[in-house]
This record gives structure tokens, C-alpha cells and sequence, in this order.
């Protein structure tokens, strides 16, 4: 990769990240959260967005950019109001930005006429508002302007090229006025005779004195994307005048935000933003690097410690108590760069608004989605898999799920359906609920539909939960025909099939005609977890400490056999089934009697329980997890392998795929177990 394609890199990440906060910032507009400083937070990162784009050639979405902000610059100065088909406008601007942002990283270029009916809408609202006259500041407005803090000179000279790069320096001196009061002259010096000049060249500049409670921060950020085309300088004056007389050539003032709800007054400057946090741009490459070290870290430490555990303690208490230190800086050490590795799902949450507005009015729905949770944090590997999962359950809740408003509105609900889409940490797991309002999963239509399909035979009986289950069986889907949103039978497969392979899962429930909520339980991160070691005859597996419940040595009372269904342990007025790993396994020379052994009970998908015969229970460590897929093959029941101490492969099992090969046992007069 050259400099240049890094640099191209780095600014379509920064491209995603200023895209996100626009969004943010447009949601609390559609939720009437907005304040005074909303807009030109937008403004802010649609700007920043143009400004790259232009130093980069990309003139197609320069030119879209360029009217999106012109209008975002005429919300701020007062000059048109925030009314809700304005506020329409600015999201489906957003969405097409995107859209051209994604056309130039991919170099797939968008058909012709794209953005041209946005376009004009833009041109549109910029144009009738560019006919009314700007109102004037208000004197009771004026007057509640606090003495400035600090006071700023700086001196603004474009290079000849800045018109070329898509910049205009009126919109530079706008920003440098809403930092606070702001003395602007016109430097002629470098404007040529009339015949010598080029339209396209910029010859002006500005000396500008601002009065301002900003930082120097908040003022060189003004620059950003101009500090290649623009010389600029910025020194702080040694005190502010007691009377700052009228502005020299200054943009003109105008009135409050009109239609914005404003929480502060629209007059009186920007208060001094918080201090970011310093942070810096790291590769992807360079952290997995450093995760996959630290793995082999704790593979490393894991063997010192029990080849340390074979000495005397007498003689060795140094080399032992120094072990168990180094064991607990390497936990902390793990802790810390997974938490570099970790993101907030909201990189995955926001691309879910405009699923949802795109697919409801395609639909004909009203249809309000509610996100919670988005700064919850989870391993960037999993993350990454998430968006198409959400997106299918999204899909589904909008064509199956909500109904119409008319249909709403005959069931006595609100004709706007709302859906919730949440994350939340839960004992050592992330889990992401999808809750909507709609008529639920309609129980009869979905099991006279796998009967007509044969995924049920006809005489079997089957509860609420597992007629439920029925719409992650492939194939299946209840759509009256196929369209490119439904029918084809792929969408909630895909979800059960995704999230399995992250070493999560996904349960379902429902109250027809009040809604439905899908679960996702997902690990926090997919490269070192806890597990419990237990034998199995000569064999080791690891069990993840965050699936298990309970532990114990049964007597033979409590365990019973069922024909066809093994073994079952009777605990607590329940009934768990058994597996014996040594059986599903092969493992010989194993542990046959449970009550010689050990039963683990583990929570599977759905919250139900299993319980797991083995042998004994070793020790409880930190495992790295390594793909058994890639360097070997799937394993039904196997959701990776580990090194050990000793230098063994031991594998991990997946409680959730154990989970499925159990059936649902009723028992009414248990027999006694027979051990073998």
C-alpha cells in the first residue's frame, strides 16, 4: 500500500466516523432533542467530509456535500427553519452521501441521476430561503453576551487553489464568528488588475481579531481541511478590548435558529467544548498482532505454572509466589488489550435507522425504531458479524411482525409501530434484545406451514417454544410470495446460523398480537476466555466458565434412564438431560456411572439446561481460543480447541450446538438407572 492509499484509507475511516455522528445528531433531531449546537455539529462533519473529499479528487460527492452544507449553513444562521420536511430532507441527504462516500472507497460508481432529485430539493430550500431577508440580532439578545475571556489574532491567506479544492473562506469566517465576536478585515493587497484575474483563483485575505471563551483548539479545528490550501496564523492577543467596536466587511448576523429547539441562547458564544481525549489511529493488523501475542502469553505462563507446581514449595516459595504475580499482570495485561480491541455496537447500530425508514415507507408502515445501549462494548471480531444478523431480524420485524397503521389502528394500537433494538452486558456475555409491538408470531400459520413444507410431521405436538423456533428452520418463511424482502426462506436461518458460529445464541419469544423479542447472547470477545478443565477418560475438555450453572456428584436416586433419550438427572422437582461426553466422543476408558463421576449442568440456547458427564473437574483457566475449522475441520459440538499447559490440544465445546442434539423429556414414572 502506498502513502497515498493509507492516507486514502485513513480518511474514509474518518469519513465513517463523522457519517455516525451526523446521524446521531439527525436522530436527536427526529426525537425533538435538538439544541443549539446540533446543526453545527452536522454541519461540523459534513464539512469535514467535503473538505477530504476535495483534496482527494472526488468531485461528485464534493459537489453533493457542498449543497447538503449550504443548507446546513443556512439552519445555522437562522435564515431557514428546521421544519419537519427540512429535517426529512437532511436524513435521505445523509443516506446518499453515504452512498457516494461507499462509490468512491469502492470505486463503484453510482448510476447517473443518483442524487439529482436531492440535489434539487437542496438547491431548492437553499434558494427560497436566500430570497427572504436575514432578521436582525435582538438588542435584549446583544446584551446577554458575556465579556470575552480571551481574545485571538488571525490572519487567513488562501492559496491560489483554494476555490479548486471545493473551500470557501466565507464559510471559514461564519465558523470563526460562532466561536464568538469577531473583527474581519479585507487584506487587498494580493488582488491583481481586472484583466489579469482568473475566476477560479483566490486573492483576498482576512486579518481577523476574535473575542471568543474558545480554546486555540476549537479554533484551529476551523482549519482542518484547508491547512493544505490556506496559510494561517493564530496567535493569542495579551488582553480583550472593554468595548469591541462593529465588526469591518463581516458576514451579515441573523436572527436565532428558527424552528430549533434551543436549550441555550442563540446570541451568546459557544461555551468552551470538554478537552478530547488524546487518542491515535492504530492499524487493525497491529493489535491482532499484539492480541495474538499475548495468547501465546498465557499459553506460555499456563505451562510455567504447573511445571512450577511440581517443585517444593520450600524450596522454591521466590519462583512460586513470583509466578502467581506474573499470573495476575498477564490477566490484567489480556484485560487491557482486549479492551483496546473492543467497540461500541453503535458502529453496528447506526446503520439501522436507515434500514428501517427505507423498508417502512417501501412498506407503507409508521414505523419508530428506539436504540438503547449503544455504547456497550464488545470484541471487534464479533462486531463485525453482527450487521447482517440485525439486519434480517429488522427485515423480519418490519414484513411479518408490524402491521400497517390501518391495521394498527382496527387492534386498537398506535398506528406508529415501534421496534427496540437494546445491547447490555450480562454475566461475562453481551446481549442484544429486538422487541416490536406488532401481531407476534402467528402460532397456526407457522406450523400448518412446516407441515405443508415436511419440516413437521403431521401428528407431532409441539409447544409454544418450539413452534417459535420453527422460523430459524431453512428454508422456511410464511411469505404469501417472494420479494425482495421476504419469501425466499434465508433470513432467520442466517441469523441462527451467524450467531452460532460467533459461539452465541439466539432465542425467541412471543404474546401474539402484542410483539415478538429476539435475544442474541454473543461472547465478549472470540480470542481468550474462561473455561472449567474437565477429564474424560484420558482426554481434556474445556467447558466456558460463562455457560455453566452448577456442579455436582448425583446419588443414584436422582438419575434415571428414558428410552431413547438416555439418562436424566432429577434436581430441584426438574428434570436435566444427560449427555455423556465419553459416548459422544469416543473416548474410552472413561468414567460410564454418573454417580462416580461428575455432572456439570450448563445453560444452553433458550435458557434451558443440560447436563454434561465427565469424569472429574481439573482446574479453571484462561484459554486461548484457536479455530479448529481453519486448521482442521468442523466438529459438531466443538467450538475451538486450546493448548494446555502440559503442551496438549484440549477442545472447547460449544454448549449450545450439545443443547440442540437434546430433546425435551417428560417423564411421568422414571425408571431407575442401570449403570453400564
Amino acid at each position: 500500500m502506498t502513502g497515498f492509499d493509507h492516507l486514502k484509507g485513513t480518511y474514509f475511516q474518518e469519513c465513517a466516523e463523522l457519517l455516525e455522528a451526523a446521524y446521531s445528531h439527525l436522530a436527536a433531531i427526529e426525537d425533538a432533542r435538538a439544541d443549539h449546537d446540533t446543526i453545527h455539529a452536522i454541519f461540523r462533519a459534513i464539512h469535514s467530509i467535503k473538505g477530504g473529499g476535495g483534496a482527494f479528487g472526488f468531485e461528485r460527492m464534493v459537489a453533493f456535500a457542498h449543497a447538503l452544507e449550504s443548507v446546513l449553513d443556512l439552519l445555522r444562521d437562522g435564515r431557514l427553519d428546521l421544519s419537519r420536511d427540512i429535517a426529512a430532507l437532511l436524513l435521505k441527504s445523509t443516506d446518499i452521501l453515504t452512498d457516494l462516500v461507499d462509490s468512491a472507497r469502492t470505486g463503484e460508481a453510482k448510476p447517473a441521476g443518483f442524487e439529482d432529485a436531492a440535489l434539487a430539493a437542496l438547491c431548492s430550500a437553499a434558494g427560497e430561503a436566500g430570497q427572504g431577508a436575514p432578521a436582525p440580532v435582538a438588542k435584549a439578545h446583544a446584551a446577554k453576551i458575556p465579556v470575552p475571556q480571551r481574545v485571538f489574532r488571525i490572519r487567513i491567506a488562501p492559496h491560489a487553489s483554494l476555490f479548486r479544492r471545493a473551500n470557501e473562506p466565507l464559510l471559514l469566517l461564519r465558523q470563526l464568528r460562532s466561536l464568538g465576536e469577531a473583527q474581519i478585515e479585507a487584506d487587498l493587497s494580493r488582488l491583481p488588475q481586472l484583466d489579469l484575474m482568473d475566476p477560479e483563483s483566490a486573492y483576498l485575505a482576512w486579518n481577523v481579531r476574535l473575542s471568543t471563551t474558545a480554546d486555540p483548539a476549537e479554533i484551529e479545528e476551523i482549519f482542518d481541511f484547508v491547512s493544505d490550501c490556506c496559510d494561517t496564523e493564530i496567535a493569542e492577543a495579551q488582553a480583550a478590548p472593554e468595548a469591541a467596536g462593529p465588526p469591518v466587511d463581516t458576514p451579515p448576523e441573523h436572527g436565532p435558529r428558527a424552528g430549533l429547539a434551543v436549550s441555550a441562547d442563540p446570541a451568546r458564544p459557544a461555551a468552551p467544548a470538554a478537552a478530547p481525549n488524546p487518542s491515535i489511529r492504530v492499524d487493525v493488523e497491529k493489535v491482532d498482532r499484539l492480541v495474538n501475542l499475548v495468547g501465546e502469553m498465557v499459553i506460555n505462563q499456563a505451562m510455567l505454572m504447573q511445571l512450577s507446581g511440581h517443585l517444593p514449595p520450600d524450596m522454591c516459595a521466590g519462583l512460586i509466589s513470583g509466578m502467581e504475580a506474573m499470573s495476575q499482570h498477564l490477566r490484567e495485561l489480556q484485560e487491557a488489550v482486549m479492551a483496546v480491541r473492543a467497540q461500541p455496537v453503535k458502529s453496528v447500530f447506526s446503520r439501522m435507522p436507515r434500514l428501517v425508514r427505507e423498508l417502512s415507507a417501501q412498506l407503507g408502515k409508521d414505523v419508530r425504531l428506539v436504540l438503547t445501549g449503544e455504547g456497550t462494548e464488545i470484541d471487534k471480531t464479533v462486531i463485525e458479524q453482527l450487521a447482517d444478523p440485525l439486519t434480517h431480524m429488522l427485515r423480519n420485524a418490519l414484513d411479518h411482525g408490524l402491521e400497517t397503521p390501518e391495521q394498527r389502528e382496527a387492534a386498537g394500537k398506535p398506528r406508529q409501530g415501534t421496534i427496540q433494538l437494546g445491547a447490555a452486558h450480562r454475566s461475562g456475555r453481551i446481549v442484544i434484545d429486538m422487541v416490536d409491538d406488532g401481531r407476534g408470531i402467528v402460532r397456526d400459520r407457522v406450523l400448518a406451514k412446516a407441515r405443508e413444507q415436511g419440516l413437521v410431521s403431521p401428528d407431532a405436538a409441539l409447544s409454544d417454544d418450539d413452534i417459535d423456533n420453527l422460523i430459524f428452520a431453512p428454508g422456511f418463511s410464511t411469505a404469501a410470495t417472494v420479494s425482495d424482502i421476504s419469501g425466499r426462506g434465508v433470513g432467520m436461518d442466517v441469523v441462527r446460523r451467524n450467531i452460532q458460529a460467533l459461539g452465541g445464541r439466539v432465542s425467541v419469544s412471543s404474546t401474539p398480537g402484542c410483539g415478538a423479542r429476539f435475544t442474541l447472547s454473543l461472547p465478549l470477545t472470540l480470542a481468550i476466555l474462561d473455561g472449567m478443565v474437565v477429564g474424560v477418560g484420558r482426554e481434556c475438555y474445556i467447558i466456558p466458565v460463562t455457560t455453566i450453572v452448577e456442579s455436582l456428584r448425583p446419588k443414584p436416586a436422582q438419575i434415571h434412564a428414558v428410552a431413547g433419550h438416555g439418562g436424566v438427572l432429577a434436581i430441584r422437582g426438574d428434570y436435566v438431560p444427560l449427555i455423556f461426553l465419553h459416548r459422544r466422543f469416543m473416548v474410552p476408558d472413561a468414567v460410564h456411572d454418573p454417580c462416580r463421576g461428575i455432572i456439570v449442568i450448563v445453560e444452553g440456547e433458550g435458557g434451558r439446561r443440560i447436563g454434561l458427564v465427565v469424569d472429574d473437574l481439573l482446574t479453571q483457566q484462561q484459554v486461548v481460543v484457536k479455530s479448529l475449522e481453519a486448521n482442521y475441520g468442523a466438529v459438531d459440538g466443538i467450538g475451538g480447541a486450546t493448548i494446555l499447559g502440559d503442551g496438549k490440544v484440549a477442545l472447547i465445546l460449544d454448549v449450545s450446538r450439545l443443547e440442540a442434539s437434546t430433546q425435551p423429556v417428560a417423564l411421568e414414572r422414571p425408571a431407575a438407572y442401570a449403570p453400564h
